[in-house]
């Protein structure tokens, strides 16, 4: 396994970057993992926003990517859920990092995945594919959320059972969460998908929603733009379908400057 961060000097903090510590580290697969971060106190961000993060080069430079931050914005700690490709040049050097390490935390995150974009409404499904599921674990477990809506839907779309990572925290730990259990438990529904292997929802989610079992599987009428908000994040692929999905039955796509009935993420890429 390679030294990262360990065998360099310290990192100094710049303009542009904090520098924090990893704390945790959660390999889900050979190619998914998670990690959290130490939070500086003047670091402030909307859950569902991303910053970016990554390492110092050899050459004294910056090296980062975009990244959701999945934990909430009241937590005091940052955490991220993270691809690893091979050969990426930044995350075949991020998945080597352990507990202690120093990485590069952007100071001004940004975004268009926040409660802010969007009109009121009943229902918000946030409806993510692979990695696009991060900023629905910091959404998921902000109080303001449940406050603005009457359900909560966290969609999850993946390859493989074993990619249905945070399937836990999901299902289970949040509803019996002793701080937010009782606020979250009545509202949020988590529906996880699977396109590769036999699970009890099969296929992409895009099918799920033109074919009516998404809202039969929930116990919910179709999609509605004078109720319903969707937030969206994932590939590119699945983002442009699912748009144009949401076009076609009338929603309006928004912004923090004019809130719509749908927003979505395009700012990721894979490094």
């Amino acid at each position: 396994m390679t030294e990262v961060a360990a065998a360099a000097p310290p990192l100094k903090a710049s303009g542009a970057f904090y520098v924090e510590t990893v704390t945790w580290v959660q390999h889900w697969t050979e190619s998914l993992f998670s990690f959290r971060t130490t939070r500086d106190p003047g670091l402030r961000f909307a859950s569902g926003q991303f910053v970016m993060v990554g390492l110092m080069k050899e050459d004294g430079k910056p090296l980062v990517r975009a990244y959701s931050i999945a934990s909430p914005a009241w937590h005091e700690e940052l955490e991220f859920y993270s691809i690893k490709v091979p050969n990426g040049p930044l995350t075949s050097r991020l998945q080597n990092i352990k507990v202690g390490d120093q990485v590069l935390i952007g100071r001004k995150p940004t975004g268009t995945l926040v409660l802010d974009g969007l009109k009121p409404g009943n229902r918000l499904y946030m409806l993510g594919t692979g990695t696009g599921l991060a900023p629905w674990l910091s959404l998921a477990r902000d109080p303001e959320v449940y406050e603005r809506f009457d359900d909560v839907i966290v969609t999850h779309t993946v390859r493989e059972v074993r990619d249905l990572n945070y399937r836990d925290l999901l299902e289970h730990e949040l509803a019996s969460d002793e701080t937010l259990g009782e606020l979250i438990a009545p509202k949020l529904k988590y529906y996880p998908t699977v396109t590769r292997e036999d699970f009890r929802t099969r296929g992409r989610i895009t099918d799920l929603i033109e074919n009516g079992q998404l809202f039969a599987d929930l116990g919910l009428p179709p999609f509605n733009p004078a109720e319903d908000r969707v937030m969206l994040c994932g590939g590119p692929s699945v983002l442009a379908d699912l748009k144009q999905q949401l076009l076609d039955r009338g929603f309006e796509e928004g912004s923090i400057a004019n809130p719509g009935d749908f927003v979505l993420e395009k700012a990721f890429v894979e490094t």
